[in-house]
């Protein structure tokens, strides 16, 4: 691989962050890519397979990066070998649910940043220059668009691109389509089956004419109330990637004559006799781009919703939230909370449909958070506009 290094001043003007290291004895620099917005690291040095575990694991809790000039395969071996290690550490005692919450994503986080700190080239074209390295390319277009500049990314980022680009080939089978929802890269997967469940079996309003599903994703949503006879669902999401996410789920499903996906900010124009929403279940601060389909700072989305929801519902109709209730266990947000929004807003409950998630973390009790996802429970509240 040759990397050029620019001068001082191209540098300066670059219109993304650069990753520099010395490599015999000159100065180089690349285009630096993070995908959740991480800065470059300020020290990088070159590794290869002789470098040891121990050594590596030192200068990553140090924050050093560590540029990998070896084996592709012994880089996974190695980044393996710093899982184990970082996980070692004795885990702190909480005493609320929101302090072991909060414990928790700061061991995340810190467990990421090791992680992340063995760092791989790619050439221009988003090829991999090692040594025994996979075909990546299509999961690096997925992801970052076609190449135009060599550049550097971590590691755990680019198994990350590559399990997402898996997933969107495999699809996810929801059982009541009878068919596969393929997620895209950054866009939140539907793995949690059973809000899906609560939604095929609510009793839908007398008037199907028309439905809203706000911020949606993958499609998954409008595509369950196209398939229960809804007539027309419009779809709404900012993401560009969940836009082309959904717009491609919906064709592949042979829905579009009946779904359109928008870009908007929530609601989109008029009104529509029910409106779904699936907004983040956690209030806390997201730490990547697909955080943003599980944490929601102080509730944004949630409290859009619940205060728009009036003015776009037609007279008689439905807005369904659809939500988990972890927060509530975690003390992060209490129910008193959720029902002062809910009448704050204007609304009424007509009805709660629940049902307790069948996730893996649910019966883990080795999970930090495990007493608070064995209580959790799925819920699809039915609200009206009050009289």
């Amino acid at each position: 691989m040759s990397l050029n290094t620019p001068s001082p001043s191209a540098l300066e003007e670059a219109p993304f962050p650069c990753v520099h290291w010395i490599e015999a004895e000159q100065n180089q620099s690349a285009r630096w890519r993070s995908e959740s917005a991480a800065p470059p690291p300020k020290r990088v040095v070159l590794a290869d397979d002789r470098m040891s575990a121990d050594t590596a694991y030192r200068l990553a809790c140090e924050g050093t990066g560590l540029l990998w000039r070896g084996d592709y395969q012994n880089a996974r071996h190695l980044v393996q070998a710093l899982a184990r290690r970082n996980d070692r550490k004795t885990r702190k005692n909480s005493a609320t649910p929101a302090e072991a919450f909060n414990l928790h994503r700061q061991a995340q986080a810190q467990r990421a940043r090791v992680l992340a700190s063995v760092l791989i080239p790619l050439n221009a074209d988003h090829t991999i220059p090692l040594r025994r390295a996979p075909d990546a390319q299509q999961a690096c277009v997925e992801a970052y668009g076609l190449g135009s500049e060599a550049s550097v990314v971590s590691l755990r980022e680019l198994l990350g691109l590559i399990g997402a680009h898996e997933w969107r080939k495999k699809g996810v089978e929801i059982p009541f389509l009878k068919a596969r929802i393929h997620p895209h890269y950054g866009v939140f997967s539907p793995v949690r089956g059973e809000y899906i469940d609560l939604l095929a079996k609510a009793p839908l309003p007398a008037n199907k004419a028309l439905a809203f599903d706000i911020g949606t994703g993958t499609g998954v949503i409008a595509a369950v109330l196209a398939r229960r006879g809804v007539s027309r669902v419009v779809g709404t999401d900012q993401d560009p990637r969940a836009l082309a996410c959904a717009r491609e789920n919906i064709d592949r499903l042979g829905l579009s004559a009946k779904v359109d996906i928008v870009q908007a900010d929530m609601f989109p124009e008029d009104r529509a006799p029910l409106i779904v929403c699936n907004p983040p279940w956690v209030p806390a601060r997201p730490s990547s781009p697909i955080e943003h389909a599980v944490y929601d700072p102080d509730s944004r989305m949630l409290k859009g919703f619940l205060n728009g929801l009036a003015a776009h519902l037609e007279p008689g109709g439905e807005g369904w939230l659809i939500m988990s209730d972890l927060a509530e266990h975690l003390g992060l947000r209490s129910r008193a909370e959720l029902q002062a929004a809910i009448d704050g807003a204007g609304l009424t409950i007509i009805a709660r449909l629940d049902v307790k998630p069948h996730h893996p973390k649910a019966t883990d009790d080795n999970d930090p958070l495990h007493v608070a996802r064995q209580a959790e429970l799925t819920s699809l509240w039915r609200l009206g506009v009050r009289a």
